[in-house]
């Protein structure tokens, strides 16, 4: 999979594409639906498949405050990952900032869509709004597919129980901690990936160590402790996957609460993985976040919180 961050060049390169546009949030089986049918008419013309892929949300560079914006189910490195993953052929990253804002609709589906990608085919849903004011909208896209000879199609809705499986449904059962249905929702357990750097080192003075993942979400889909799986991206590791206490918010009881962070501690695992991208898979809510009195009141509760994650993975061991 090729990622541009320019349409410049493109159709020196390729003949055109098949193209869909969105944010991509998860990539959930809505979205694996719809990159289905890409790949389907990709192949039945004979073009390249394109994710316009939106990034940042609108939604955060709007937002004044990190909490003004729905919590991102994947970052942008996730994303691509799952992408790539589903078959996508390029992926062009479309920054949203002031420019795109102030960009009118016509001038959106004329320099970008037909000029710069010469699309072949546009897959979208009917409630796709684009332009400057929002002014864009399917029929104006129908309008411009007539007058300039390219396709433009609906793209399907995957529905689970009666309700549209979105970005929005996902990220309301991760609340409910309703990880079984996330996971059908998805085609995956939910895990969030990141790299391992060093923290204050707060944990192995408490008994407990944890690797800590960097984030960068303005927003969390998750906030406590939970019980977790967790992968490392290492030719060593591919294959096993440890157990571990995560805590994902903002630790109130050692910071000013403002940076967010995920803490894992690893039961029965006492190596050096700092630099290695792990995937922590969370199976179980714990416990809410909360701010204690005193270390040592945290000390003690993170013991309990401990064993009871064993407790938990211990229930489904074999006997």
């Amino acid at each position: 999979m090729q990622v541009i961050e320019k349409t410049d060049g493109f159709r020196e390169q390729q003949p055109g594409c098949v193209a869909t546009i969105g944010k991509f949030d998860g990539v959930h089986t809505g979205h694996q639906l719809i990159l289905q049918q890409l790949r389907s008419k990709a192949t039945e013309l004979g073009l390249p498949s394109m994710v316009i892929l939106i990034e940042p949300h609108p939604e955060e560079f709007f937002a004044k405050q990190p909490q003004d914006c729905p919590a991102r189910l994947s970052e942008l490195e996730e994303k691509l990952a799952l992408l790539e993953a589903q078959g996508v052929d390029f992926v062009f990253k479309l920054r949203f900032d002031e420019h795109l804002q102030r960009q009118s609709a016509q001038d959106y589906v004329e320099s970008m869509l037909i000029d710069g990608l010469g699309i072949a085919c546009l897959i979208i849903g009917n409630d796709f709004r684009f332009g400057n004011q929002r002014k864009g909208d399917f029929a104006l896209l129908k309008e411009y597919g007539e007058r300039f000879g390219f396709e433009l199609i609906e793209s399907a809705s995957c529905i689970h129980e009666g309700v549209r499986i979105s970005s929005t449904y996902v990220r309301e059962q991760l609340q409910k901690g309703d990880f079984e249905l996330v996971e059908l929702l998805l085609n995956r357990p939910y895990g969030i990936s990141g790299t391992v750097v060093k923290g204050q080192q707060l944990g192995r003075d408490l008994g407990f160590p944890t690797c800590n993942v960097r984030l960068n979400r303005k927003n969390l889909p998750l906030h406590g402790v939970y019980a977790c799986d967790v992968k490392v991206d290492n030719v060593d590791m591919a294959e096993r996957l440890l157990k571990g206490a995560a805590n994902i918010g903002y630790r109130p009881t050692v910071s000013e609460g403002s940076k967010a962070i995920l803490e894992v501690h690893l039961l029965d695992f006492d190596s050096d993985i700092y630099g290695e991208r792990i995937t922590v898979i969370f199976r179980h809510k714990i416990r809410e976040e909360r701010k204690f009195e005193s270390l040592q009141a945290l000390q003690t509760c993170i013991a309990i919180d401990v064993q009871t994650v064993r407790e938990f993975f211990a229930k489904d061991m074999p006997l």
